[in-house]
Formats: structure tokens, C-alpha cells, sequence
């Protein structure tokens, strides 16, 4: 059975520019290439959603400098691919601690859910900001501060307070780079994630291998904890 939605670690762009002796920055740069690249072959596959783990909290830690290429190449892409985004019949949506980011991108994040919220197509995620405990602690504040009562707290509703409310739990989670690990990424959602791991490094992985990940998922056996089905 085809996943229905797919989220995607990104992992070693700077491993990819410094092997080049290149800055780290033009790894991020070439990085940004493959998420267009990744977006087209999830809408032709018909993949109901994809999320990218764009920007984690831990990357708040790394030199100024690069945090601000970061955000510079950020706000660039979102103002150079919005529109095509768009004609794609794409949803977008950021989650994660968007006022942490700069206000020129938080304005264009909101501009971007604004202009896609009626469209039909692929939901694209993109989490910025974004760390898996962070979410579930947020999740727990609002709870807390809404009243609600601990008898009436389970999972269903849990869900309802997490970022990704209203969004499939991703069926694949898929990491690049030969990193074998969560790195907080989708803590809550991903308790029964299929999990593909590749020593591809993001800036070389495209069309193909992504397609392969997927046909990897498709062989599986998905059982949730119950017995395997009798042939």
C-alpha cells in the first residue's frame, strides 16, 4: 500500500559542501534543489502530504552567521516558489515555534497558508522551528490552560493540541545521510512510522532513491502490534 504521507529528515548538506571544499552554505543551497525535485514526485505520485524537517530548535545553536544564511536562503525560496507552489494546488503549512523565526518570514509563512488554504492538492508541511518535545510540551500548556480536566485527557485529544492537528501521522519517515535517529522530529507521530534510513546525503538524493524509499515502505508488513496476517 502507497504511504500516505512521508516525512523527510534532511540531513547532510553540510557534509556534501564540505567534501567539495565548498561553504556549508552552498550545501544548504543544493539541498534546496531537491526539496523542489521532491515535491514534484510526491504531487505525481499522489501522496496525500509530505513534511520536511526544515529548520530544528536544536539549529538555533549553530554560529549566528549561519543561522542568518539560513534564514536569508529561507525567506529567498519562499518568495521565488510560492507562486509555483501554488499552482501546484498545494496546502502548505508551517509547524513549529514560527515566532521564534524573523517577522519577514513569519509574514510570508502566513501569506502562504492564507493563498493555499482552499486548495486540494498535497499538503506540504514544512517544520521550522520545530522540535518533537517542544510540541508536545506546548501541546500539554494549552491543554492545561483551556481547563480541561486529567479524566478527560487521552490521545485523541492530545492530537487535537499538537501542531500537526488535522494532518495524517506519517506512514514513512525518511532520513538521509546515514544518521540512523529521530533527532526530535515528530516524537508523538511517529510511534508506527515505517523508518528508511539512506547513507545518501540530501543534496544527492532525488527522484530515484526517493521513489525507491517509497517501494521499500510498500513491501512491508504494517502490523501495529497485532499478529501477522495467516497466508
Amino acid at each position: 500500500m502507497r504511504p500516505r504521507h512521508v516525512a523527510i529528515i534532511m540531513d547532510g548538506n553540510g557534509r556534501w559542501a564540505r567534501r567539495r571544499g565548498l561553504p556549508r552554505i552552498e550545501g544548504h543551497r543544493e539541498g534546496i534543489k531537491r526539496v523542489n525535485e521532491i515535491i514534484d514526485v510526491a504531487i505525481e505520485s499522489g501522496l496525500e502530504a509530505i513534511t520536511f524537517y526544515t529548520f530544528s530548535m536544536e539549529n538555533w545553536r549553530r554560529p549566528k552567521r549561519e543561522v542568518n544564511a539560513l534564514m536569508s536562503l529561507l525567506h529567498k525560496y519562499l518568495r521565488s516558489e510560492m507562486q509555483r507552489l501554488i499552482e501546484k494546488d498545494v496546502v502548505f503549512r508551517a509547524i513549529g515555534n514560527i515566532k521564534m523565526l524573523p517577522e519577514r518570514i513569519q509574514r510570508l509563512l502566513k501569506k502562504f497558508e492564507e493563498q493555499t488554504r482552499d486548495n486540494t492538492g498535497l499538503k506540504l508541511i514544512s517544520a521550522l522551528s520545530y522540535g518533537g518535545r517542544d510540541e508536545i510540551v506546548n501541546a500539554i500548556r494549552n491543554i492545561m490552560r483551556n481547563g480541561v480536566g486529567p479524566q478527560d485527557i487521552d490521545e485523541r485529544l492530545i492530537e487535537q493540541y499538537l501542531y500537526t492537528a488535522g494532518i495524517p501521522e506519517p506512514d514513512l519517515i525518511i532520513r538521509t545521510s546515514g544518521e540512523m535517529r529521530l533527532s526530535n522530529f515528530l516524537l508523538w507521530q511517529s510511534a508506527y512510522s515505517e523508518l528508511y534510513f539512506t547513507e545518501t546525503l540530501w543534496p544527492d538524493f532525488g527522484r530515484e532513491e526517493f521513489l525507491r524509499a517509497i517501494k521499500d515502505y510498500e513491501r512491508r508488513e504494517r502490523r501495529f502490534g497485532a499478529l501477522p496476517k495467516r497466508a
